[in-house]
């Protein structure tokens, strides 16, 4: 039997009027595809929400900063160290990783830095454990490296669940490198979507009893429409960067969870579209992934009864049972679906019950348990 390789998972999901996701002027994102505009989500929007959930479920946060040598000194100043030599500690920092790492004149670093939170503290302790040279070196012009460069790379270059799951990119220390197991395509609508404008007042509520109008007036945009999600999970490239099965099954479990459940934040306050996917087909490949966008570059229209999310379920399933033709299954180890609808839908292989059984039955055929666990 092929082994399992990728983990292909495919949502549609609609969402009613928001706005998610803005460009920078505050417009819903877009993009033509099949001819039409579209709705979109980032990927980094939806990527990030998907992490949060992720590290809130392993209770294991992870911290993409450049704030690392402040928070360095607020830990320092929480047991008893002067502001001024707690600030230099944290300067040493980046001082004492190398010439690729510099603090800017605001006092953050050069790039982000992404670590566990874990990892703080323990730069914390090592700043402890050289007060005296932090010290002799604070009350220099131009202070030296006073931490031990193997040390400061060697906690920078710490990693937890989140990072072996999607990645570390840091051209300024190599060594901290990881490569990521989780690709997220853009969202988009599987029709044609317009942008609308939202006017609004707020009322000063102390105005004098004779003054009339608003304290603000502002306007907004929103759009809505059914979402067709996507993402692959490199199940090879996760055990090589863990070498433990029981870890890559916990984080497989959690990332799949995460991608249907999470939502990006924007304009939540104010819309409250929390909605959950209608729709999860899961393929587990030995060959390669496969998106199934194409399922919509010609727009879905709404001809007769019924909205865009039914004719969405059922274009994704006509169109993943002919490709399965052209393409060929013999690389689909397993794939199945959980949906809205009661009765299966062609193409898309078994239905399970719920999201819950169909991520179960998932991760038992992805990650086999290994023989005696």
């Amino acid at each position: 039997m092929s082994s399992p390789r990728f983990i292909d998972i495919h949502l549609l999901q609609t969402l009613p009027y928001s706005n998610i996701n803005r460009d920078d002027l505050g417009s819903p994102k877009t993009v033509v595809y099949g001819g039409v505009s579209r709705t979109r989500v980032s990927s980094q929007s939806w990527k990030r929400a998907v992490r949060l959930a992720v590290e809130a479920t392993l209770s294991d946060r992870a911290a993409r900063t450049r704030r690392i040598p402040e928070q360095v000194a607020e830990r320092l100043k929480v047991r008893g160290w002067p502001p001024e030599l707690a600030a230099a500690a944290g300067q040493q920092v980046a001082l004492s990783a190398g010439k690729g790492l510099k603090v800017e004149s605001d006092g953050v670093t050069s790039v982000l830095l992404y670590l566990p939170t874990s990892a703080l503290d323990e730069l914390a302790d090592l700043a402890i454990e050289h007060r005296d040279k932090i010290q002799a070196q604070a009350e220099q012009k131009k202070p030296a490296a006073a931490l031990p460069a193997n040390r400061i790379a060697e906690l920078l270059s710490r990693r937890n669940g989140v990072i072996n799951l999607f990645g570390r990119m840091l051209a300024e220390l190599p060594s901290a490198e990881v490569d990521g197991c989780v690709q997220v395509a853009h969202a988009f609508t599987t029709h044609e979507t317009n942008t609308e404008v939202d006017f609004f007042t707020a009322v000063d509520d102390l105005n004098p009893n004779e003054m009339r109008g608003s304290g603000h007036m502002n306007s907004a945009e929103y759009s809505s429409g059914v979402f067709y999600r996507y993402a692959s999970l490199d199940l090879t490239g996760l055990r090589d960067n863990l070498n433990d099965q029981a870890a890559a099954t916990e984080l497989t479990t959690a990332f799949l969870t995460a991608f249907i459940s999470a939502l990006p934040t924007g304009k939540q306050n104010s819309t409250a579209a929390n909605t959950i996917p209608d729709l999860a087909y899961i393929a587990v490949r030995a060959d390669r992934p496969i998106s199934l966008a194409p399922s919509f570059e010609a727009p879905i229209r709404l001809t007769g009864e019924g909205g865009y999310a039914i004719r969405s379920r059922d274009a994704l399933a006509s169109y993943a049972q002919r490709l399965h033709t052209l393409w060929g299954a013999d690389g689909i180890i397993r794939h199945a679906h959980a949906a809205i609808d009661p009765k299966p839908l062609p193409g898309l292989g078994d239905k399970d019950a719920s999201y819950a059984r169909l991520i179960e039955n998932t991760v038992a055929v992805a990650c086999p348990a290994e023989p005696g666990a």
